[in-house]
Protein backbone atom coordinates (compact mmCIF):
# COMPACT_ATOMS: atom_id res chain seq x y z
CA UNK A 1 0.00 0.00 0.00
CA UNK A 2 1.37 3.44 -0.93
CA UNK A 3 1.50 6.03 1.24
CA UNK A 4 -1.08 8.20 -0.36
CA UNK A 5 -3.41 5.42 0.22
CA UNK A 6 -2.61 4.64 3.59
CA UNK A 7 -2.98 8.61 4.34
CA UNK A 8 -6.15 8.88 2.61
CA UNK A 9 -7.30 5.82 5.64
CA UNK A 10 -7.12 8.32 7.97
CA UNK A 11 -9.86 10.69 8.47
CA UNK A 12 -8.77 14.78 9.60
CA UNK A 13 -10.50 17.58 9.79
CA UNK A 14 -10.50 20.83 11.95
CA UNK A 15 -13.61 22.92 12.46
CA UNK A 16 -12.77 26.90 13.42
CA UNK A 17 -15.00 29.02 15.20
CA UNK A 18 -14.82 32.90 16.19
CA UNK A 19 -16.81 35.98 17.41
CA UNK A 20 -17.58 39.25 15.23
CA UNK A 21 -13.96 40.66 15.08
CA UNK A 22 -15.77 43.89 14.83
CA UNK A 23 -16.62 43.55 18.48
CA UNK A 24 -12.41 43.69 19.36
CA UNK A 25 -12.36 46.25 16.50
CA UNK A 26 -13.89 49.00 17.89
CA UNK A 27 -13.32 48.44 21.81
CA UNK A 28 -9.57 48.61 20.60
CA UNK A 29 -10.73 52.47 19.77
CA UNK A 30 -11.63 52.69 23.45
CA UNK A 31 -8.66 52.14 25.61
CA UNK A 32 -5.07 52.77 25.69
CA UNK A 33 -2.79 49.67 23.82
CA UNK A 34 -1.75 47.88 26.65
CA UNK A 35 -5.01 47.64 28.31
CA UNK A 36 -6.62 46.33 25.18
CA UNK A 37 -4.20 43.50 25.02
CA UNK A 38 -4.60 42.76 28.09
CA UNK A 39 -8.12 42.41 27.58
CA UNK A 40 -7.66 40.06 24.98
CA UNK A 41 -6.10 38.18 27.42
CA UNK A 42 -8.18 37.72 29.86
CA UNK A 43 -10.93 37.14 27.35
CA UNK A 44 -13.22 40.20 28.21
CA UNK A 45 -12.94 41.16 24.42
CA UNK A 46 -13.09 38.83 21.94
CA UNK A 47 -10.08 37.83 20.61
CA UNK A 48 -9.95 38.12 16.68
CA UNK A 49 -10.53 35.49 13.84
CA UNK A 50 -6.54 34.73 13.25
CA UNK A 51 -5.63 33.48 16.28
CA UNK A 52 -8.21 30.48 16.12
CA UNK A 53 -6.88 29.70 12.35
CA UNK A 54 -3.89 30.16 13.65
CA UNK A 55 -3.96 27.93 17.08
CA UNK A 56 -2.42 31.02 18.50
CA UNK A 57 -3.12 33.10 21.56
CA UNK A 58 -1.50 36.26 23.68
CA UNK A 59 -0.83 35.47 26.92
CA UNK A 60 1.20 37.96 28.68
CA UNK A 61 1.92 41.71 27.78
CA UNK A 62 3.74 44.82 29.35
CA UNK A 63 4.92 48.10 27.93
CA UNK A 64 6.87 47.56 24.74
CA UNK A 65 6.44 43.20 25.43
CA UNK A 66 3.91 40.40 24.07
CA UNK A 67 4.39 36.97 24.52
CA UNK A 68 2.44 34.59 22.10
CA UNK A 69 1.85 30.97 22.23
CA UNK A 70 0.95 28.77 19.12
CA UNK A 71 0.15 25.02 18.85
CA UNK A 72 1.33 24.21 15.46
CA UNK A 73 -0.64 20.48 13.65
CA UNK A 74 -0.78 18.88 10.45
CA UNK A 75 -3.39 21.34 9.20
CA UNK A 76 -0.81 23.97 8.93
CA UNK A 77 1.39 21.67 6.69
CA UNK A 78 3.10 22.86 3.37
CA UNK A 79 3.73 20.64 0.75
CA UNK A 80 6.86 19.43 2.02
CA UNK A 81 5.61 18.13 4.85
CA UNK A 82 6.36 21.06 7.70
CA UNK A 83 4.43 23.45 9.06
CA UNK A 84 4.37 26.51 6.62
CA UNK A 85 6.65 29.69 6.74
CA UNK A 86 3.88 32.04 6.83
CA UNK A 87 2.32 30.36 10.71
CA UNK A 88 5.51 31.33 12.00
CA UNK A 89 5.75 34.71 10.07
CA UNK A 90 2.09 35.77 11.36
CA UNK A 91 3.15 34.79 14.64
CA UNK A 92 5.62 37.14 14.85
CA UNK A 93 3.73 39.76 13.11
CA UNK A 94 1.18 39.33 15.77
CA UNK A 95 3.59 40.04 18.91
CA UNK A 96 5.62 42.33 17.02
CA UNK A 97 2.16 44.74 16.19
CA UNK A 98 0.93 43.84 19.27
CA UNK A 99 4.05 44.73 21.58
CA UNK A 100 4.05 48.47 20.02
CA UNK A 101 0.26 48.33 20.79
CA UNK A 102 0.82 48.63 24.14
CA UNK A 103 2.96 51.77 23.52
CA UNK A 104 0.63 53.59 22.05
CA UNK A 105 -1.79 56.27 23.93
CA UNK A 106 -5.65 56.00 23.24
CA UNK A 107 -6.79 57.39 20.15
CA UNK A 108 -3.31 55.81 18.02
CA UNK A 109 -2.98 52.73 15.74
CA UNK A 110 -0.41 50.69 13.86
CA UNK A 111 -0.03 49.13 10.67
CA UNK A 112 2.77 46.54 9.74
CA UNK A 113 5.20 48.29 7.02
CA UNK A 114 7.66 45.76 6.68
CA UNK A 115 8.84 42.49 8.62
CA UNK A 116 12.18 40.47 8.00
CA UNK A 117 11.78 37.29 9.63
CA UNK A 118 14.72 34.66 9.50
CA UNK A 119 14.16 30.99 9.91
CA UNK A 120 16.54 28.83 12.05
CA UNK A 121 14.95 25.58 12.16
CA UNK A 122 11.75 23.57 10.62
CA UNK A 123 8.30 23.20 12.58
CA UNK A 124 6.83 19.91 12.65
CA UNK A 125 3.36 19.00 14.28
CA UNK A 126 5.52 17.25 16.83
CA UNK A 127 7.49 19.94 17.49
CA UNK A 128 5.18 21.36 20.54
CA UNK A 129 3.95 24.64 21.38
CA UNK A 130 5.72 27.17 20.58
CA UNK A 131 6.50 30.56 22.16
CA UNK A 132 7.10 33.75 20.18
CA UNK A 133 8.22 37.14 22.10
CA UNK A 134 7.76 40.44 20.47
CA UNK A 135 9.60 43.34 21.91
CA UNK A 136 9.62 47.08 20.67
CA UNK A 137 13.23 48.11 20.07
CA UNK A 138 11.80 52.06 19.51
CA UNK A 139 8.39 53.25 19.91
CA UNK A 140 7.32 56.26 18.06
CA UNK A 141 4.94 58.75 17.58
CA UNK A 142 4.96 57.86 13.30
CA UNK A 143 7.37 54.87 13.27
CA UNK A 144 7.96 51.84 15.98
CA UNK A 145 10.40 49.19 15.58
CA UNK A 146 10.21 45.87 17.08
CA UNK A 147 12.09 42.35 17.40
CA UNK A 148 10.90 38.92 17.81
CA UNK A 149 12.07 35.57 18.54
CA UNK A 150 10.12 32.15 18.80
CA UNK A 151 11.03 29.42 20.57
CA UNK A 152 10.11 25.89 20.73
CA UNK A 153 9.09 23.56 23.47
CA UNK A 154 12.32 22.56 24.33
CA UNK A 155 13.77 26.24 24.15
CA UNK A 156 15.66 26.03 20.81
CA UNK A 157 15.50 29.31 18.73
CA UNK A 158 13.24 28.84 15.82
CA UNK A 159 12.91 31.89 14.12
CA UNK A 160 13.87 35.65 14.59
CA UNK A 161 11.99 38.75 12.81
CA UNK A 162 11.86 42.88 12.89
CA UNK A 163 9.97 44.93 11.77
CA UNK A 164 8.67 48.63 11.06
CA UNK A 165 5.50 49.55 11.95
CA UNK A 166 3.46 52.86 11.11
CA UNK A 167 1.87 54.59 13.72
CA UNK A 168 -0.91 56.78 13.38
CA UNK A 169 -4.29 58.51 14.52
CA UNK A 170 -6.75 55.46 15.12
Amino acid sequence: MSNRAHSSDIQRSRTVTWEDPLIGAKLARTMPGLDYIMALIDGSIPPPPITALMKMRPVAAEVGRVTFTCDPDESHYNPIGTVHGGLVCTLLDSVLGCAVQTTLPLGQAYTSLEIKVSYLRPVMADTGQLTAVGIVAKPGSRAAFAEGTVHDSQGKLIATATSTLLVFPG
